[in-house]
């Protein structure tokens, strides 16, 4: 029997003692379901984890034992707010070797994750009332930092039957003289979706800013190639990190690569709001980059196993999935067969298979009716997943049969 009220966490109720800025913020609802397994799996319950964008393999040795050696020597002190000079130069360097882009590394800033990245860029360019474009389904929290400094999201759908690809046109005609930048990630988180290098180019050069999330590059498949915003304009900003294709999440590493004249106003941003990134988990990435090529290899080729594994067991629960992801690791799956409320859907999942999965919701209203599944993980709990699910969406949609019926 499926409960009428899945035990989904109410959103926070308005009160005058705290600012505007905060009350405009929304539950990051991945984290939501995370944080409501984790109280099952106090209480004894296995969840299988299904919900948030972190793969269950391990980070480089490299990367692991380059912090113990820098704990081992007491290097914990700050280091310049822009990063390590030897990281930011690794990074460039990356950049190179997998776009063929020349970046002087004084355009890199190292930073506490690509969040941290989000917060500096969007500080840095919206001011209050203007607006900045975001292809939709998007990134959860992509609205929130726009709408922490003031700004106002402007939301351009992408379809699901053209591969949720971004149609320039579309962008073209949301854009308004308070257009201050447009958002991309390719590949894109929740659906997978890699833009082709002519709507990056077609993007660029529509004239408002372009920040590009490419946190995800290098999780790719078939043969499909990314473009990254370094090589269609000099002015984009880029947002990438270690937590996706190094499986470092909780190092919380990132940086961003902007054009030069925005480098000063960034620096005194990070001095001011983080002072810097993490000493010893600097030299992690230092040694990600210089030794983790092999690890992330093999992430790539399990994720490629891994994605049709997942791809064919919701269709086989009955689950809707129009076009398979090009890349990231995600599978954003059509689940109106069950409930349109993904919230609610989502947390009845929890709650009676102990699997977690994110409401399509949290990737805004263009997504309802979806959830979206995580597959950087072990085949068997992929597999236990898919078993757990399988009687809670049967009883589902037998009842919503009914309900219909009745109706």
């Amino acid at each position: 029997m499926c409960p009428s009220t899945p035990a989904a966490p109410p959103d926070p109720p308005r009160d005058r003692r705290w600012s505007r800025r905060a009350e405009s913020l929304t539950p990051f609802l991945a984290m939501e379901v995370l944080e409501r397994a984790a109280e099952l799996e106090r209480d004894g319950l296995d969840v299988a984890h299904l919900e948030v964008g972190e793969p269950e393999f391990a980070p480089p040795a490299a990367a692991s034992r380059a912090i113990v050696e820098a704990l081992a020597r007491d290097d914990t002190n700050y280091t310049d707010s822009r990063g390590l000079w030897e990281l930011r130069a690794a990074i460039a360097g990356d950049l190179d070797r997998r776009f063929g882009a020349s970046v002087d590394p004084e355009r890199v800033l190292v930073t506490q994750g690509t969040s941290s990245a989000m917060t500096l860029v969007f500080a840095c360019l919206v001011d209050p009332g203007d607006e900045v474009i975001l292809p939709t389904p998007h990134y959860p929290c992509y609205p929130n930092f726009v709408r922490f400094c003031g700004g106002e999201p402007v939301f351009v759908e992408t379809d699901a039957e053209t591969g949720w690809h971004i149609d320039p046109e579309r962008v073209r005609e949301a854009i308004t003289p308070r257009t201050k930048a447009i958002v991309v990630g390719s590949p894109a988180n929740p659906t997978g979706a890699v833009q082709p290098r002519a709507v990056m180019e077609a993007l660029a050069g529509l004239g408002p800013t372009l920040v590009s999330d490419e946190i995800y590059d290098g999780l790719v498949y078939g043969g499909v190639r990314t473009a990254s915003a370094l090589t269609v304009s000099p002015d984009a900003f880029v947002l990438d990190g270690f937590s996706k294709r190094y499986a470092m999440t909780g190092f919380r590493l990132g940086w961003v690569v902007a054009p030069q004249a925005a480098m000063r106003r960034l620096q005194i941003l990070q001095q001011n709001l983080f002072i810097s990134a993490s000493s010893f988990v600097q030299h992690a990435g230092i040694a990600a980059l210089a030794e983790g090529g092999e690890m992330s290899a093999a992430l790539l080729e399990a994720c490629s196993d891994r994605r049709r594994l997942l791809v064919d067991g919701l269709r086989d629960l009955g689950f809707g999935i129009e076009h398979e992801p090009e890349g990231a690791f995600y599978v954003l799956a059509d689940a109106r067969a069950f409930w349109d409320d993904s919230r609610a859907l989502a947390f009845e999942i929890l709650e009676q298979a102990h699997v977690g999965c994110t409401p399509g919701i949290d990737f805004g209203e263009a997504a309802e009716g979806r959830l979206r599944f995580c597959y950087a993980l072990a085949r068997e709990t992929i597999e236990t997943a898919l078993e757990r699910m399988a009687p809670v969406l049967a009883a589902r949609r037998a009842s919503r049969g009914t309900r219909e019926r009745g109706a």
